[in-house]
């Protein structure tokens, strides 16, 4: 199933501040940024209508992102109240987001895929995230929570993220030069042992919980989503809630109920020119 990782409505969280989160949808995509409208840049990930099968298991697709700071990203420093993964068996690298890049210029010029990628192609949970603009404004982040080859699933959700989020059109040729990408990998499942078992700034969370018709429902937020909005754990879970669509009163004893399943992420970030200056300072030629 494929989920999505940025919100674009306005959500009231109990005893906090209004915020949106991400869903997750069919195939299983994923939303991994939450966000209050379309031109911020918060992470979430919800689940719409759908619950996800087994993270090992099926094809569950996600969006989530993080905003672009100066040029290339490797995550491993404090930024944005982020704590750095004590794990160094590190997985994500700049490669990863240049064969987006790739995948996404030869779709909207209908040339041939780009050559296999060196990088690794071992199985992780991924999400794919687009921002535009010098403001670097949401345009689409999607993901998946089940384990894919890496170099099928970036390809598959760089242009999942780039042309099926359903909060966004498709992006367009105009728009490729003012884009950038960014990698999250998803690493370190841990179940929760309730709704507070976990660390701002360091783990991503997923829940699951039922609506107040009794419907399961989950939700997904990236480690660098409570952070950048300045929430703390039950601010996080209610914002959860909310986008996951519970519409009901969020009392102590709902927020008992769900099951929370922690992980870590590795993101790597490049914009444009990042990805031109491969080019010009390198002599490498387009993979095409």
């Amino acid at each position: 199933m494929a989920s999505g990782c940025c919100g674009t409505k306005k959500q009231k969280l109990n005893n906090s501040q209004a915020a949106s989160c991400p869903t997750m949808n069919g195939h299983s995509h994923t939303n991994g940024y939450g966000s209050s409208s379309r031109n911020n840049h918060d992470h979430y990930a919800e689940h719409n209508g759908h619950s996800n099968g087994p993270m090992t298991n099926g094809h569950s697709h996600m969006n989530g992102h993080t905003p672009h700071q100066n040029g290339l990203q490797n995550g491993m420093v404090l930024k944005n109240g982020i704590i750095p993964s004590p794990y160094t068996d590190r997985i994500a690298c700049p490669e990863m987001c240049f064969f987006c890049f790739d995948v996404l210029y030869g779709s909207l010029h209908n040339l041939e895929p780009p050559k296999a990628p060196s990088f690794t192609n071992e199985a992780f949970p991924l999400f794919v995230t687009w921002k535009i603009g010098k403001d670097h404004r949401l345009r689409g982040c999607m993901g998946t929570f089940n384990a894919l080859n890496l170099h099928s699933g970036l390809r598959e959700y760089a242009m999942t993220s780039a042309f099926k989020d359903s909060r966004f059109p498709p992006i367009s040729r105009d728009e490729f030069n003012k884009l950038q990408c960014s990698v999250s990998i998803l690493r370190h499942f841990e179940e929760g042992n309730d709704y507070l078992d976990w660390q701002v700034g360091v783990h991503g969370i997923r829940i699951e919980f039922h609506n107040e018709r009794g419907s399961k429902r989950t939700a997904t937020y990236l480690p660098e989503v409570a952070p950048e909005q300045g929430w703390n754990q039950t601010q996080t879970i209610d914002s959860l809630l909310r986008k996951g669509g519970f519409k009901g009163n969020v009392t102590p004893e709902v927020r008992a109920s769900i099951k929370l399943t922690r992980y870590q992420s590795e993101k790597v970030s490049a914009c444009y020119a990042d990805y031109a200056s491969r080019f010009q300072t390198n002599g490498v030629s387009r993979p095409f």
